[in-house]
């Protein structure tokens, strides 16, 4: 089987994306499962990899995007294809990536029909426990880099209230609010805890709750997601963060714009749902590389591929978990690995060029039904 990494040119919007889907012993190592690597040139450069460690590791550099994507039999990205690269794609080739189709526009839906393509959403890859493996590790990266993130934008030089996340002897830290107890939010909360900031987490689960109290023995204020309890907390935040996901796709709009305008001018919102349409109204995509932007008063931050600030980890980490599932791939064929693979088969958003919904159920006659989890 021909797999090929195409080199990610980025959406144009919420900065470049210097990730690659593979390293190079990610490729070594599928190479000595008996696949065939094409790797795009300059495609790994972002991520501190060059051309010549990929083609020691086996694989065959190429020179052109039209190579990477109509030479072959699966396509491996980090984001999704920008509109004029889906028309690359060979017909009924495989497209493995975060996806979000659910936010695409309607051209790239109508392409992967008419292409018969099929479409792996990296994002939509579940085991039976429930886990999203991919996502998950995305999010650990993002929830760890928050308190990076937020200490800049307190900075009174970018239109924060020049806080100073720790604060000082007799000077209190900064209030954190964070919207979300999953992986992002409870790895956020942590970070913040360690640079000593006052931290807040709200979620409608309360088993994740408690998990976060038993973990921070108390220091992390946890507390029912209720829209009281979000308008309350929100009101003296000096950060804000959005960490929420629906399992259906979209995230849920919970900070209104009215709210956001009753917030201390120059606090910070960090919006890490925004590749799921965000969770503030206020929040959009811009056309800047560090997606920072003022409005009513308060500073936002609305980067979709917050991991690609630091490519080589970020890449390294990817590559661990992705790579067992391409192995199975490349052991089985497409075809056979997504009926036999229950966590390949949940993540399928088209098959063949039909759309399919892991919401709406499996059409008859493609996929065996897979068991969910419990």
């Amino acid at each position: 089987m021909r797999f090929s990494i195409p080199t990610e040119i980025g959406s144009g919007k919420g900065g470049n994306e210097r990730r690659v889907a593979l390293s190079p012993a990610g490729v070594r190592d599928l190479c000595l499962a008996g696949a065939e690597v094409l790797v795009q040139q300059g495609a790994g450069r972002g991520a501190g990899f060059t051309d010549e460690t990929y083609r020691t590791a086996g694989a065959q550099i190429i020179y052109t995007a039209a190579e990477a994507y109509g030479r072959a039999d699966v396509v491996l990205r980090v984001e999704r294809p920008s509109e004029d690269e889906w028309t690359l794609l060979a017909d009924g080739a495989t497209l493995i990536s975060f996806l979000h189709l659910h936010t695409a526009p309607v051209r790239v839906k109508q392409t992967l029909m008419t292409r018969r393509l099929t479409a792996l959403g990296l994002e939509a890859v579940r085991e039976d426990d429930g886990s999203f493996p991919l996502q998950q590790v995305a999010s650990q990266i993002t929830g760890r880099l928050a308190p990076q993130i937020a200490g800049r934008l307190l900075e009174a030089s970018g239109g924060g209230m020049g806080v100073l996340l720790s604060g000082l002897p007799g000077i209190p830290p900064a209030d954190v609010v964070i919207l979300g107890a999953g992986v992002l939010g409870a790895e956020a909360a942590r970070a913040f805890l360690g640079v000593g900031a006052s931290v807040y987490v709200l979620d409608t689960d309360l088993h994740k709750l408690d998990a976060l109290d038993r973990f921070s023995r108390g220091r992390i204020v946890t507390a029912l997601a209720t829209r009281h309890n979000i308008e309350k907390f929100s009101l003296f935040a000096e950060v804000l963060i959005g960490a929420v996901r629906q399992p259906s796709g979209g995230a849920p709009l919970l900070i209104p714009r009215d709210l956001v305008r009753k917030m201390k001018p120059g606090a910070a919102i960090l919006d890490f749902a925004i590749n799921e349409g965000g969770c503030v109204e206020t929040s959009r995509l811009m056309p800047t590389e560090d997606g920072v932007f003022v409005q009513d008063g308060i500073v936002h931050y609305a980067v979709p591929n917050v991991p690609s600030l630091v490519p080589r980890t970020a890449t390294y980490a990817h590559t661990q978990v992705l790579l067992p599932y391409l192995r199975f791939i490349q052991q089985e064929g497409v075809p056979h690995a997504l009926q036999r693979h229950p966590a390949l088969q949940r993540s399928v958003s088209a098959l063949s060029g039909q759309l399919l919904s892991a919401t709406v159920g499996w059409p008859t006659g493609t996929l065996a039904p897979v068991k969910e989890a419990e």
